[in-house]
């Protein structure tokens, strides 16, 4: 965050919204709403220039998830949209749990958390440009290609986004493509930058805005194959290849008739000195159900990224200030327990822009008038599932067995066991002292390693570009170790007693952002080009 005003060549907007994900999108598309009302009703807003600032060369190329999607925030956004023009690869046809053993599986009763009747399986990457699309056509500036560095304000009131340099050689002086910082004015600026966002990282920590618990994360990693046989159901699975004292499980979602998603997620909480999501999702691909499902198939798409996991009550207590508001995955809007997260986060998009809405014609964006949004969004959530599965996710700190069984409780009496907030601390602050041994977990045929990984998720990044990850002069040789097993895309190695950062290599997952190197915005397009993830 940066104490100044746009400069005067600054692109002058209205509302900037900062992420070009599914909250960002559908808060643009619904302020246009208002603003395209307002144009036929003569209303104050008939003038609003909105932008969306994207990262990411195009659309999409920087979003993953599973994905099972509730349909209802497009039916609240598009209400007159026909439910079958939406982006999605098709209704959830059926619903299994299974709970594995090395070489068995056992199916387990489906969870009334997990049971996905009237949701749909979609690519998230094709959600965000038909959203992006959408947007469009009403009149929003979608600005891609450029990464916002930080915040400009004045005495705390935010004023815009200065975005990142490009075309700086790895000393970080200008090359020959080098284009200098652009300043973007606005009256209004929305977060939503995603997991772990550097600028709501930064406007919580100078204003002191925190949830009741710390927020805690997961590392999802995936991967989409081309299968000759479809896939009949929505598939999770618990048990191996996780330990008992690690929290996660599997997805296995079809995407159409010769195309299957799978992945595995696992939180950092977790107390190993060699966690290692990626080589795990290799292992998982040696049991007998996975071979099946993936014989004759063929690897066409990799990535992975981190997963706010806290719940409600990891929710910052204020997600709007003076000039800024802040929705979608950098809030923490996850329900780990129903594994949903996108239509909350179109949800809060769509509830920050009609505060904008209130009031931008009164001419007041001070945080106390857009504090609006914040009720607006505890409104919603108190009678939602986010907030009936608000400890389920913590219960799991006692282990996999008592976590299960104070899970089942929660779910029996709709949240109100035990009867108040389970404590936690953050994943950094987690003891890390057993190892997991994964030595064998790429003996698969399936199996891929890091650096063939990274060229499936379609990272260009240049190898001269200037390094975005900040690691500090004092790592361990342990450290370093954890640094290299944690990053699913290689970045990091220990070289004798040294680490060595590869960072070109980084697909901003920002699984080390979590528990050590921290990560900053790199020129735009860098970074993974997702496709159908």
């Amino acid at each position: 965050m940066i104490d100044a005003e746009p400069d005067e060549e600054a692109v002058p907007l209205d509302v900037l919204f900062v992420g070009g994900g599914p909250a960002g999108l559908a808060g643009a598309i619904r302020l246009a709403q208002l603003a395209a009302r307002d144009r036929a009703e003569g209303g104050p807003l008939a003038d609003l220039e909105i932008g969306v600032l994207e990262k990411s060369g195009e659309l999409g190329e920087h979003c993953l998830s599973g994905a099972v999607v509730n349909p209802e925030a497009f039916r609240a956004l598009l209400p007159n949209v026909d439910e079958a023009e939406f982006p999605f690869r098709g209704p959830v046809p059926g619903d299994r749990v299974l709970l594995l053993t090395e070489r068995g599986k056992v199916r387990l009763p489906t969870p009334p958390t997990m049971r996905n009747h009237g949701h749909y399986v979609a690519s998230i990457c094709e959600i965000v440009r038909w959203l992006g699309a959408r947007a469009e056509e009403l009149g929003v500036n979608v600005f891609t290609g450029f990464p916002a560095d930080a915040l400009l304000a004045r005495d705390g009131q935010v004023m815009g986004v200065r975005t990142t340099p490009a075309g700086l050689d790895r000393d970080g002086t200008p090359g020959g493509g080098f284009m200098p910082a652009t300043d973007l004015s606005a009256r209004v600026t929305v977060l939503a930058e995603g997991t772990r966002g550097p600028l709501s990282q930064a406007w919580m920590e100078r204003e002191g805005v925190g949830g009741s618990n710390p927020q805690i994360f997961a590392l999802g990693v995936k991967e989409l194959w081309e299968v000759p046989n479809p896939l009949r159901a929505v598939t999770h699975t618990l048990g191996w290849p996780l330990p008992r004292d690690a929290f996660g499980g599997s997805f296995i979602y079809p995407m159409g008739e010769e195309l299957v998603a799978l992945g595995l997620v696992v939180g950092l909480d977790a107390p190993y000195v060699d966690l290692d999501v990626h080589a795990l999702l290799q292992q998982f691909k040696q049991h007998p159900l996975v071979g099946e499902i993936l014989a004759g198939g063929e690897l066409v798409e990799w990535g992975a990224k981190t997963i706010p996991e806290g719940g409600y009550y990891a929710i910052p207590d204020r997600l709007s200030g003076d000039g800024l508001l802040i929705t979608g995955d950098a809030a923490g809007l996850v329900d780990v327990a129903s594994l949903k997260g996108i239509h909350y986060a179109m949800r809060s998009g769509i509830l920050a822009a009609e505060a904008i809405g209130r009031a931008l014609p009164a001419g007041d964006v001070s945080g106390a008038r857009l504090s609006s949004y914040d009720a607006a969004l505890r409104e919603s959530l108190v009678r939602d599932p986010l907030y009936r599965n608000r400890n389920q996710r913590l219960a799991f700190k006692s282990g996999f067995l008592a976590g299960g069984i104070k899970a089942g409780i929660m779910q029996a009496t709709g949240g109100t066991f035990p009867g108040t907030r389970i404590a936690s601390r953050p994943d950094a602050a987690e003891p890390r002292a057993t190892t997991l041994g994964l030595e064998a977990a790429y003996g698969g045929e399936r199996s891929v390693a890091k650096v063939d990984a990274v060229f499936r998720s379609g990272n260009a990044t240049r190898d001269d570009i200037p390094s975005h990850l900040t690691v500090g002069d004092d790592v361990s040789p342990e450290m370093a170790d954890l640094y290299a097993s944690l990053c699913p895309a290689g970045v990091y190695e220990r070289d004798g007693d040294r680490l060595v950062v590869n960072a070109p290599n980084c697909i901003d997952c920002k699984a080390t952002d979590v528990l050590g190197p921290r990560w900053a915005p790199r020129e735009g397009g860098s970074g993974p080009a997702y496709k159908r993830m």
